[in-house]
């Protein structure tokens, strides 16, 4: 019996990158920065947007396009909230829908309370646009900092 004993060549090839998973980046990256307008840019004219059930902005459930997120969620984020941020631990590619999970961080205006509160988004991307937003937040943790539970 022989063994071969040339050395074994194994070779790397750099996964492709996702363009959903580079866009819903890019919205995290540009709503750190207070680029409201680009990010705006990344949703698509019919993108519909669902809070979590008895989150605070719920009500307006499904917000459709970006205007109506922008005045019925993020306007009231940057009102309601002083330093509003949401920090992202780590992104999850699933091809055409694209997994946050993260925190969202602030102090409520009203109470004084900071918020730790613990989310998961879940974005259904078409043509590196967002489609869909669904929001998954820890709704009492949110009730209890802001006041209403």
């Amino acid at each position: 019996m022989r063994i071969n004993t040339a050395p074994l060549e194994i070779r790397y090839t750099r996964p492709m990158s996702n363009p959903n998973l580079e866009a819903v980046r890019s919205i995290y990256e540009a709503f750190s920065a207070g680029d409201v307008p680009a990010v705006l840019a990344r949703f698509h004219n019919d993108i519909v947007w669902n809070e979590a059930d008895d989150f605070p902005y719920a009500h307006g459930n499904p917000y459709t396009g970006p205007e109506a997120v922008l005045q019925g969620v993020f306007a009231r984020c940057i009102g309601e909230w002083d330093d509003f941020r949401v920090d992202i631990d780590e992104l999850l590619d699933a091809g055409d829908t694209i997994v946050a999970l993260g925190h969202y961080r602030g102090t409520h205006k009203q109470t004084g309370r900071a918020q730790n509160t613990q989310l998961v988004h879940i974005w259904r991307m078409r043509d590196a646009k967002a489609a869909q937003f669904q929001q998954y937040a820890n709704t009492l943790h949110v009730a209890q900092v802001s006041g209403n539970a």
